[in-house]
């Protein structure tokens, strides 16, 4: 039988950062499955604390290596994210009868679609994963965070690294050097530099902050 493996990152962002990573000897590349996203959905069901969230990034959006991996870590405060009203979609009967709502974001500078589940875990990990697969299909860059203890799922298609390539994102955001993951998108971001921070701070209504509503914080000491 194949091994899921949990890394602890040697340079973590936040308290317990790992790497989950599903069927670690078949070499798999970074493309959700219904099965990986079951174990990703599970992990935070088990975990049993609002403050554990997993995170996947698909190729395009700075996943770095490509094999099959989530992230995860604590972080004793809501991003942002979890913090927006949302405004329920029109959905199949299928998902409804499967006790699965569907909504989007409101007021909130990046669009998602936000999962819940009612009923059962399958239900609603099936629901998201048919919808990753569709956007793997048609190769439409994704994240996807995994919020309140499973119960919440923000998938979020990304265009930043496909502007950045045309030459489309600011100098002044480019020299954050900060990669808008899983993580940036939802709230919670690591500047590299003060300096960064500072600059963040005389252009609060710049385009960048408008684009990523930031939760700052500065790993260099």
């Amino acid at each position: 039988m194949n091994k899921v493996v949990k890394f602890l990152l040697v340079s973590p962002i936040e308290y317990g950062h790992i790497l989950l990573i599903p069927r670690v000897l078949d070499c798999l590349p970074q493309r959700i499955d219904h099965m990986s996203f079951f174990l990703a959905l599970s992990l935070a069901k088990e975990a049993a604390d609002p403050f554990f969230r997993v995170g996947y990034n698909s190729l395009g959006t700075f996943a770095t290596i490509n094999h099959l991996h989530f992230q995860a870590y604590y972080l004793a405060s809501p991003f942002p994210v979890e913090k927006v009203p949302t405004l329920r979609v029109m959905t199949s009967t299928s998902l409804q009868r499967n006790g699965v709502v569907v909504s989007q974001l409101l007021k909130f500078p990046v669009r998602s679609l936000v999962f819940e589940g009612r009923d059962t875990l399958w239900d609603l990990s099936s629901a998201i994963a048919n919808s990753c697969i569709r956007l793997q299909h048609n190769n439409i860059p994704f994240n996807v965070l995994i919020a309140d203890c499973g119960k919440r799922v923000f998938l979020f298609p990304q265009c930043y690294a496909e502007k950045q390539a045309r030459g489309e994102v600011s100098q002044e955001l480019l020299e954050t050097q900060v990669n808008p993951i899983v993580w940036e998108i939802g709230g919670d971001v690591v500047l590299k530099r003060r300096r960064t921070l500072k600059m963040r701070r005389r252009t609060m209504h710049g385009d960048s902050l408008r684009r990523f509503p930031y939760q700052r914080r500065v790993s260099e000491k």
